[in-house]
């Protein structure tokens, strides 16, 4: 390949779906027997072997202990960091396991501002589960931010006070109340984003169950819209300094690619769960430290159960898992040892 000395790193995205402790009750009513558990663990643990990756930002945590007994007895992760966000209510949290070390961590559970339309403030203030942000030191000291999120789901927000759950208009309703939650946690994670890309040159990734479509008027939200060509140069580089560039526009241009779902629900293939890079990770930056070289989704154990009856076990998630092989470059990054 010619390219002797430029290192690997592989990122990755995993819904874990509710990893808890045995006979815990989760939402009120589910639990896991021992023997789930022990199943479920083994289940995550393959994939984690599979996927190989260095980095993991992991969704619907319950609780840490269950997460470590799985990482601490991996022999791909002995010694790896492990840091858990935090919950809100009866949400599960996020997550992140690194083999490089976390130098630092932030949790986000408020918005840094409210949103206003037409002078009518949208009445929400916090992120339904809380953002992770991890300063992540990687070899030759190169440092990386890595944000783990989980936006709120597309399932309808219906209030207790509603007696018939199955009325149309009712679910209707629920659908917007979802769909304000989701776009006010977008745009809260912009502003959190903007704070960390905004004129500075090490490598940002955002990663996670955002819950939309990557063209979807939320998930682009998160990343930034591209600037349109006929602006000048110097607008251009001062929006490219804030994007977030989504894997998997990146991996569409290049000649070897997965089929790229990681979610199915009535018998829609979506993709739901998202790996975006900032410009210092993007091949055409000429300013690059590495760039994302293929991208890979570990969707076979998913069911679409319009045409099966198969059913997917508890101890499985239900969304598969999204992992992204950047290259980075053979060159010294000593300057940011000056800067931090």
């Amino acid at each position: 390949m010619g390219h002797h000395n430029i290192k690997t790193l592989k990122v990755a995205s995993f819904n874990l779906l509710n990893l808890i402790q045995p006979n815990t009750k989760f939402y009120g009513k589910r639990f896991y027997t021992q023997e789930e558990y022990e199943k479920k663990k083994t289940w995550i643990s393959l994939q984690l072997t599979k996927m190989d990756a260095d980095i993991v930002g992991f969704q619907e945590l319950f609780d840490e202990t269950s997460l470590r007994e799985i990482v601490e007895q991996h022999p791909l992760y002995k010694g790896a960091d492990i840091v858990m966000g935090a919950r809100k209510g009866g949400s599960p949290a996020v997550a992140i396991v690194s083999r490089y070390p976390i130098r630092s961590y932030t949790v986000y559970s408020d918005f840094p501002e409210q949103l206003e339309v037409d002078g009518l403030v949208v009445p929400f203030t916090e992120f339904s589960r809380p953002i992770l942000k991890a300063e992540v030191e990687l070899p030759s000291e190169l440092p990386l931010t890595v944000f783990v999120a989980h936006l709120k789901s597309k399932r309808p927000l219906i209030p207790d006070s509603v007696v018939d759950r199955h009325d149309p208009l009712e679910i209707s309703k629920g659908e917007a109340r979802s769909l304000l939650l989701r776009a006010s946690e977008a745009n809260a994670l912009r502003t959190i984003l903007m704070e960390s890309l905004r004129d500075r040159d090490h490598p940002v990734i955002t990663l996670g169950d955002l819950n939309d479509t990557h063209t979807s008027v939320t998930t682009q939200i998160i990343s930034g819209q591209a600037p349109p060509r006929f602006w000048s140069m110097e607008q251009k580089k001062k929006l490219w300094d804030i994007l977030l560039y989504h894997v998997k526009d990146i991996q569409a241009r290049q000649s070897s690619q997965d089929v790229y779902y990681t979610h199915i629900h009535n018998g829609h293939y979506e993709s739901l769960d998202h790996i975006m890079v900032s410009q210092e990770l993007v091949k055409e930056n000429p300013n690059r430290v590495g760039r994302v070289v293929y991208v890979r989704t570990f969707n076979d154990h998913i069911v679409d159960q319009t045409f099966a009856n198969n059913k997917i076990n508890c101890w499985e998630s239900d969304h598969a898992q999204v992992v992204a092989t950047i290259e980075l470059e053979d060159r010294d990054y000593n300057h940011y040892k000056n800067k931090q």
